[in-house]
């Protein structure tokens, strides 16, 4: 977000619009995305433009929130956050914000500009809580801790994947280009591209016809890690709405057997006109109890490839969804261990030998990551790592990553994402 963006759309209307929402954020326990689209919906008269103000505003704060608060002073309000993004942030001078600003502001917004950043605490200065910060410094150098604080606190590119039952990615690129939109081919995933801006997609003909999904590259790198092959039976354990789901399907070329488990119905639901856009015709979405249910129980030891992308903290969706790190803490990463530890282990039971087992997060953090996985080697000597970098190259994807595959923003431009191949010896 730049000063030139918030200024196309910078009204006293429409500031007041991301005043109320700032608000109903800070004190909403439920996820931002969805406050925003409710918010949304109740504000029908704001155009696609003065949503788009509104929502990066919103978010920029959340993002920066703990930075901002230093600088308001004892009085955090709302409108205070926002001013001292505005002017501290993005840059605009007094006389661009002198349409919503009085007088008495204008002496707090001097002083809160004055605040060097220099002068904070450092995780205060990244914007992280304390224990984000102190979980992070174990992993990372002072200066890539720096450098990746500094582009989690930048708005996600628009990551598209191309469904290969429908098209490929140079027709789909030459179609986006002819449309207008700044298009490009992502670096590691063949089926990715990157565009540029935030253009509205729902009802572009290539969406509508299921040519294309939205998916961010890193989660696509997944599929190829799993690397399903067509008449194989093959499960996506923890599927949600199914974005990983339609690209396994799709690298299947829709032959074999593809089980979309989850244990909520809502998630499973949305996933439905996804799959009917997609043309696919071998995926199951199956609603679980738990990953104990004995519709997984019926299936240990028949399948030949299972995806964990297990429930997580989120951490590493940060520029997507920057809330998470102000909601997240060290108790509830613990309670989501245990039960990430279960559901891995429940999996696991469903691969034939020979199988292969793939473990992945959004998340940055050690604790749901590397120790879930070395645990679940200790107590499963029957499986054995693969080397995630020899995988992906065997796919003529050259990325630099290892055994276990690691995507971090500032060095690879996604989402930050972890994974972990297994094979059952």
């Amino acid at each position: 977000m730049t000063a030139t963006n918030s200024l196309a759309r910078f009204t006293p209307a429409v500031f007041r619009h991301a005043e109320v929402l700032l608000a109903e954020l800070l004190r909403s326990p439920h996820p931002a995305d969805s406050v925003v689209s409710g918010y949304f919906r109740q504000h029908r008269e704001l155009g696609h433009a003065d949503r788009g103000f509104v929502a990066e505003t919103v978010f920029a704060v959340l993002r920066r929130k703990r930075s901002l608060t230093a600088r308001c002073g004892d009085d955090v309000t709302s409108r205070r956050l926002l001013l001292a993004l505005l002017a501290c942030v993005l840059g605009l001078n007094r006389r661009q914000l002198e349409p919503v600003l009085s007088e008495s502001e204008s002496k707090w917004l001097a002083a809160a500009k004055a605040v060097k950043p220099a002068d904070l605490p450092v995780a205060v200065r990244l914007d992280l809580p304390d224990w984000l910060y102190d979980a992070l410094s174990g992993a990372f150098v002072a200066d890539e801790l720096e450098q990746l604080a500094n582009v989690l606190n930048q708005p996600a590119p628009l990551d598209l994947r191309v469904n290969t039952e429908k098209s490929a990615r140079p027709a789909v690129l030459e179609r986006l280009r002819a449309d207008g939109l700044v298009a490009s081919a992502c670096p590691y995933s063949p089926l990715g591209i990157r565009l540029a801006g935030k253009p509205a997609l729902a009802r572009h003909p290539l969406f509508v016809e299921g040519s294309i999904e939205v998916q961010d590259e890193g989660s696509q790198l997944l599929g190829f890690l799993l690397q399903p092959r067509r008449g194989e039976m093959v499960a996506d354990f923890c599927a949600g709405a199914g974005g990983k789901t339609l690209l396994l399907g799709a690298l299947m070329r829709s032959q074999g057997r593809l089980y979309a488990f989850d244990v909520n119905e809502k998630r499973l639901t949305k996933l439905k006109p996804r799959l009917a856009r997609s043309g696919l015709s071998n995926v199951h979405p199956v609603r679980i109890e738990s990953e104990r249910d004995i519709k997984i129980r019926r299936l240990a030891g028949k399948l030949d490839r299972v995806l964990v992308d297990a429930p997580c903290s989120g951490l590493g969706t940060l520029r997507r969804n920057p809330d998470l790190k102000w909601r997240q803490t060290p108790a509830s990463v613990a309670e989501l261990a245990v039960k990430q530890a279960s559901i891995l282990a429940a999996a696991a039971t469903l691969l034939k030998p020979g199988g292969r087992l793939v473990y992945a997060t959004c998340s940055l953090l050690t604790a749901e990551n590397d120790a879930i996985v070395d645990a679940f080697l200790a107590a499963h000597p029957e499986f054995a790592v693969c080397s995630a970098q020899e995988i992906l190259a065997r796919q003529a994807i050259a990325i630099d990553c290892g055994d276990r595959l690691r995507l971090l923003p500032h060095r690879h431009g996604t989402d930050a994402f972890f994974a972990t191949a297994m094979e059952r010896t």
